[in-house]
C-alpha cells in the first residue's frame, strides 16, 4: 500500500484534473445506476399500467442518460489518460537522471540489459496501474455505490440476501492479488536477463560469429525466452480463473435472489417492475466487482514494477558533491595524492600511494596488467572515491569541490573509444556543445581528422553508426581526441589510446595526441613503451605500489622492473625490425 500510495502522491500536481476527471467518474457511475433504476417505472407504469405519459418520457430520459454516461467517460478517459502518460514520463525522466547519477561501481553491479528492462517494462507496468487501474478502481467503486444503493433503495431484503455473496470474494481476491505480484516480479526479472542478452550479444556479434557461437546463444536466449512465455502464461492463467471464479459466486448469489424475489412476487408482496429493477441493478454490479478483481491484479503487476523503480530512484549515489563543496579553479600548481589506499569490496587494489604531479608535466604509468594503474587515474575524476587517503589539485581535496567543477577540469581519451550514432560533428561536439562549427573544425584538423572527415559522404553531417562502426579505428580514435581537444581541459588522461591500433594508425593517432597534450597536465597508461619515452616521469606500478619513477633513460639505467618490461616487449625488435610487439602491460 505505501508503494501504491507513493504512485498516487506522484499525480498530485495533476489535482485538478483529477478532480474533474472523479466528478466524469461519478457522474458514469450515478448514470450506470439511473438505468437500472428505470427499469421499475417502465415495466410497472408502461407495461402493466399503460401509462402513455411515461412511454414518452422514459425513452427520452435513457437516451439523455447514454449521452451523458458517454460524454463523461470520454472526458474522464482523456484526463486520466494524462494523468497516467505524464506521471510516467516523468517517473522514466527521473529515473534516467538517477542511473546517470551513479558512480561507475553502479554500472559494474547492474548489467544494461537489466538497467534498460527498469526504464521500459517496470515503467511499462506503472503506467498501466496509474492510468487504467486507477480510472476502473474509482469509476467502478462509484459504479458500484450507486447500485448497492439502488438495490437496497428496491428491497433491503433481497439486498441483504445478494450482499453476503460479497465477503466471499475478498480472500481469493487477496490470493489472486498476491500470486500475480510474484509472477509480475519474476517476469520482470526475466525481462532484464532478456535484454542483456540481446545488449551483449548483438553489440558483440563480431566476437559471436568469429567464435562459432550463434547456436549457443540462440539457445541461450530461447532458454529465457521460455522461461519469460511460462510466466507469461502463469499470469494469463491466475487473471483467467479470477474472472469464471467471481462469476460463479455471483450465480451463487442471482439464483438465490431469483428464487426468493420469484416468490415474493408470486405472493403479491412485490411488482415485477420491483424485482427486475433490483435483478439488472444486481447483474449490473456483478461487473463492476469482476472487473475490480483484475484490477486488483493490474495494480499488483504495477506495485512490483515500482519496487523495482524505487529502488534506483532511491538509491543515493556512491559518488556526489559534498554539501559545502566549492568550484575547483582551473589547475594551476599541480595533483598531489597522500597515503591514497583503495579497496574494491574487498579487494585491495592500491596502498599508500604517494605521488606529485606539476601541472604541465607528462606521467606515464606503467606495469603488468591488473596493478592498479586505470584505477589510479580513475580516483582523479571521481570515478571511485578513495578508500582513505587524499587526492588534492591546487591543494584542494577533490571530494571538497563540486564533481560538476572538478570533471570539467578533466579530458579523456580511452582505449575504447565511445562514440554515439550520430553525426561526426555531433561527437566531436560531445566534448563541448557550446562551441561553434568552427572550433570543431579547428578541433578535429588538430587531431588530424579533417581530412579523412572531408572525405566521408556527408563530411561533418555523416552518421557514423553506433560505437563509430563506419570508422576505422584510427578514425574512431582521432574523432575522440579531437573531442577531448574541443573540451580544452588543462587535465589530460590518456587510458592505452593507441594500444588497439596498428603501426600506421599508431602515428597518425599520435601525432593528434602530441597536439592535444601541448600545455596539458598529462597522465598515461601505454601498453606501448615507445610512445611514452618521451614522457616528463614514468610511474611504475607494482601490486598497487609505486615501486619506480623516473625518465625512460633513468629507469633503463636502474635495471629494475621498468628495464624487465622494456626488454620483455623489445626483446625481439633485432629479429622482426619492428618497434610495435605488445605484452600486457
Amino acid at each position: 500500500m505505501e508503494i501504491f500510495k507513493r504512485l498516487l502522491r506522484l499525480s498530485k500536481p495533476h489535482m485538478p484534473k483529477f478532480l474533474l476527471a472523479m466528478l466524469c467518474m461519478l457522474v458514469v457511475g450515478a448514470s450506470t445506476s439511473a438505468l437500472a433504476f428505470l427499469v421499475k417505472p417502465a415495466l410497472d407504469e408502461i407495461f402493466l399500467k399503460k401509462n402513455a405519459s411515461m412511454l414518452k418520457f422514459i425513452p427520452l430520459a435513457v437516451i439523455g442518460i447514454y449521452l451523458l454516461k458517454g460524454i463523461c467517460s470520454y472526458a474522464q478517459t482523456i484526463l486520466m489518460s494524462f494523468i497516467g502518460q505524464r506521471v510516467v514520463a516523468d517517473m522514466r525522466n527521473t529515473l534516467y537522471d538517477r542511473i546517470q547519477m551513479q558512480s561507475l561501481s553502479f554500472f559494474t553491479k547492474n548489467p544494461t540489459g537489466i538497467l534498460m528492462s527498469r526504464i521500459t517494462n517496470d515503467v511499462g507496468y506503472i503506467q498501466g496501474t496509474v492510468s487504467e487501474a486507477v480510472t476502473s478502481l474509482l469509476k467502478d467503486s462509484f459504479t458500484l455505490l450507486g447500485l448497492v444503493f439502488v438495490i437496497f433503495y428496491r428491497d433491503w431484503q433481497l439486498a441483504i440476501i445478494a450482499m453476503f455473496v460479497f465477503p466471499l470474494t475478498i480472500y481469493p481476491i487477496a490470493k489472486f492479488g498476491q500470486k500475480m505480484r510474484k509472477v509480475a516480479t519474476r517476469t520482470q526479472v526475466t525481462w532484464g536477463s532478456l535484454a542483456t542478452i540481446l545488449q551483449e550479444t548483438i553489440s558483440g556479434t563480431r566476437i559471436v560469429k568469429a567464435f562459432g557461437m550463434e547456436r549457443y546463444e540462440s539457445r541461450r536466449f530461447a532458454g529465457e525466452n521460455e522461461h519469460l512465455f511460462r510466466l507469461a502464461m502463469k499470469s494469463v492463467s491466475i487473471s483467467a480463473v479470477s474472472s469464471p471464479f467471481m462469476e460463479f459466486l455471483g450465480g451463487i448469489g442471482i439464483a438465490a435472489i431469483v428464487f426468493y424475489g420469484g416468490y415474493q412476487v408470486i405472493q403479491g408482496y412485490s411488482t415485477p417492475g420491483t424485482f427486475f429493477s433490483f435483478l439488472t441493478a444486481l447483474i449490473m454490479l456483478y461487473e463492476p466487482v469482476k472487473r475490480l478483481t483484475n484490477v486488483n491484479n493490474t495494480i499488483q503487476q504495477g506495485i512490483a514494477g515500482a519496487e523495482r523503480v524505487f529502488e534506483i530512484i532511491d538509491m543515493v549515489p556512491e559518488i556526489k558533491s559534498a554539501e559545502n563543496a566549492v568550484t575547483l579553479p582551473r589547475i594551476r600548481t599541480g595533483i598531489a595524492m597522500k597515503n591514497v589506499s583503495f579497496r574494491y569490496e574487498d579487494t585491495p587494489v592500491l596502498k599508500n600511494i604517494n605521488l606529485s604531479i606539476r601541472a604541465g608535466e607528462a606521467v606515464a604509468f606503467v606495469g603488468m596488467s591488473g596493478g592498479g594503474k586505470t584505477t589510479l587515474v580513475n580516483l582523479i575524476p571521481r570515478f571511485y572515491d578513495v578508500t582513505s587517503g587524499a587526492i588534492q589539485i591546487d591543494g584542494h581535496d577533490i571530494r571538497n569541490v563540486t564533481v560538476e567543477s572538478l570533471r570539467a577540469q578533466i579530458g579523456i581519451v580511452t582505449q575504447q573509444t565511445i562514440l554515439f550514432n550520430d553525426t561526426v560533428k555531433n561527437n566531436i561536439a560531445y566534448g563541448d556543445i557550446k562551441k561553434s562549427d568552427d572550433d570543431i573544425v579547428r578541433a578535429s584538423m588538430a587531431a588530424n581528422a579533417h581530412d579523412f572527415i572531408m572525405n566521408l559522404p556527408k563530411g561533418y553531417d555523416t552518421i557514423i553508426g553506433e560505437q563509430g562502426t563506419k570508422l576505422s579505428g584510427g578514425e574512431r580514435q582521432r574523432i575522440s581526441i579531437a573531442r577531448a581537444l574541443l573540451k580544452n581541459a588543462p587535465i589530460l588522461i590518456l587510458d592505452e589510446a593507441t594500444s588497439s591500433l596498428d603501426t600506421e594508425a599508431e602515428i597518425e593517432v599520435q601525432g593528434a595526441l602530441e597536439n592535444l597534450m601541448k600545455g596539458r597536465t598529462t597522465l598515461m597508461i601505454a601498453h606501448r613503451l615507445s610512445t611514452i619515452r618521451n614522457a616528463d616521469r614514468i610511474i611504475v606500478i607494482v601490486n598497487g605500489e609505486i615501486i619506480e619513477e623516473g625518465t625512460h633513460e633513468s629507469l633503463l639505467a636502474k635495471n629494475g622492473e621498468y628495464a624487465r618490461l622494456y626488454q620483455l616487449q623489445f626483446k625481439d625488435e633485432g629479429q622482426n625490425g619492428k618497434n610495435d610487439a605488445k605484452n600486457p602491460l
